[in-house]
């Protein structure tokens, strides 16, 4: 199970925790555009913004959301909801890696956000947003986050804490 040692790695198993929460949303959110109807989701996505609009006619997040809602056609709902479950997936698969310490993961994880990343840039070129800009720079954190802690994972032999492995180099270093 991953430990962290300094708070780099309080903020790298941080990082990775949000990113395994939101691969989880986006499961639920993938299932619920696969399962549930686009009138189903206009309709709760109303009865949820409603209470807000009704104080402020201009809250931006409800807007979005309604405005998002009302764009859910037959086939954009079958993308949507394959690629938020193909997206979820991954994301919780390599977060649950992570935190077993499987040394396969942290590449992987490296190579995925990266893709994202690149995804996101070509988005932010065509239409900017501070959000996506927030979540760039957030996944660009957890790449060299993760380079970081996978070039430690490299150093320590398999089955070993790095006091281990340090106490067992300094007594071969000794016995020379």
């Amino acid at each position: 199970m991953f430990t962290p040692k300094d708070w780099l790695d309080r903020i790298f198993e941080i990082g990775i925790i949000g990113k395994g929460l939101n691969g989880a949303a986006e499961l639920l959110g993938g299932l619920l555009l696969l399962f549930v109807t686009p009138d189903r989701i206009r309709h709760f996505a109303a009865a949820l913004t409603q209470g807000e609009l009704s104080e402020d006619p201009h809250d931006l997040v409800a807007r979005y959301l309604l405005h998002t809602t009302s764009g859910l056609t037959g086939s954009a709902v079958i993308f949507g909801g394959i690629y938020l479950l193909v997206h979820g997936a991954v994301k919780v698969v390599l977060v649950i890696a992570l935190l077993l310490n499987k040394l396969w993961a942290y590449p992987l994880m490296i190579i995925v956000l990266l893709i994202f990343i690149g995804y996101q840039v070509y988005r932010i070129a065509l239409q900017p947003s501070a959000g996506l800009i927030v979540l760039t720079i957030f996944d660009a954190m957890i790449v060299a986050l993760t380079w970081r802690e996978y070039r430690r994972q490299r150093r320590v032999p398999k089955g070993r804490s790095s006091g281990a492995a340090l106490a067992s180099s300094s007594m071969q270093v000794v016995e020379r």
